[in-house]
């Protein structure tokens, strides 16, 4: 499925057939989870490319085929790619760990064409083996909802009463590592969501209830995924002295004034830009420990724009994935 403009639904087209270059593999798609990046990027609210693209960061399939230098990896064995899919290796932001700054990185479904095919060309360096028990559609948003999830939670350090708004693909699995390390988790959502609420008490959850709502005990964090940059001021409100406010997404609506108050306090904000591979590693051995279980809403690949529209007015619980026959 082709993005030909933004603002404009997807295609399906047919293209030649892929062979991988030097240090890249040949992916078989079997299941792409999809991403609010992806919306972001489909409607237009990411910097414009002045190329069509495959849209799907959240990749599962099997190796196809190898080009030299590819790793390890054997045809056959079943990988994830991830939303960071290369960086040049050389610059201060990589030679630093900080491989999720680099200036001239590319990522999977924008800058390279993703998920939403039959088949994915990879650099082999940004792919993952995937742990077992997990089916492919269950792996697929551990590939960034679990990632981001995961990096925006390490941001909120050593909280132990945490907030999260924006109960969705990223906040279902961040809450189960969450309560797994002991903390409490309180959810916000959509106000009059009584869907959402309830699936966040499923989870573990200690309170939810609507984003415009103050908790009843002080956070000593908060983990921001709705793209709506107004939680910042009601965040902060909601935090103690000390305490931080994680924005997780890569898109957010611009940010009110709010009072020099609600930031006094030694509080923080902070954003989450992008995963690197370390992230990649520690949390897809984590995850099975936890152990993390996806709720997953399945789409036929045709469906595209049916799985974004869904994600788009709020109607999925989970995550969505799309599925290749």
């Amino acid at each position: 499925m082709q993005l030909s403009a933004p603002g404009r639904p997807l295609q399906l087209v047919n293209r030649d057939p892929l062979r991988p270059g030097p240090g890249q593999v040949l992916v078989r798609v079997h299941a792409c989870g999809v991403c609010r990046t992806d919306l972001h990027i489909v409607d237009g609210e990411l910097p414009r490319l002045d190329h069509p693209v495959v849209p799907g960061h959240e990749i599962v399939g099997t190796v196809a085929e190898t080009g030299g230098g590819a790793g390890d990896f054997a045809v056959g064995e079943r990988i994830g790619v991830p939303w960071l899919g290369w960086t040049c290796g050389r610059c201060r932001y990589c030679l630093s760990g900080r491989e999720n700054l680099c200036d001239g990185a590319r990522f999977t479904g924008y800058h390279i064409d993703g998920g939403y095919a039959e088949y994915a060309l990879a650099d082999g360096r940004f792919c993952f083996p995937l742990p077992a028990g997990y089916s492919d559609a269950e792996a697929a948003p551990l590939l960034c909802a679990g990632l981001i999830g995961y990096r925006s939670l390490t941001m909120a350090g050593d909280a132990e009463k945490l907030g999260i708004y924006g109960f969705g693909a990223a906040a279902h699995i961040v809450a189960q590592v969450a309560r797994h390390q002991g903390r409490k988790v309180f959810a916000f959502t959509r106000p009059g969501d009584t869907a959402a609420r309830s699936f966040a008490l499923d989870l573990g959850a200690a309170w939810a209830g609507d984003s415009d709502r103050a908790p009843p005990e002080e956070l000593d964090a908060a983990l921001i995924y709705a793209p709506i940059g107004a939680l910042v001021p009601t965040a902060l409100r909601a935090v103690a002295k000390g305490g931080t406010v994680v924005c997780a997404g890569i898109h957010m609506s611009d940010i009110p004034a709010f009072p020099y108050e609600n930031l006094w306090g030694e509080r923080r904000i902070v954003s989450v830009a992008n995963l690197t591979r370390r992230d990649g590693e520690e949390f897809l051995a984590l995850a099975p420990k936890v152990p993390v279980k996806t709720s997953v809403q399945i789409f036929a690949l045709e469906q595209a724009n049916e799985a974004l529209d869904a994600l788009r007015q709020g109607r999925v619980s989970g995550a969505a994935v799309l599925l290749a026959q």
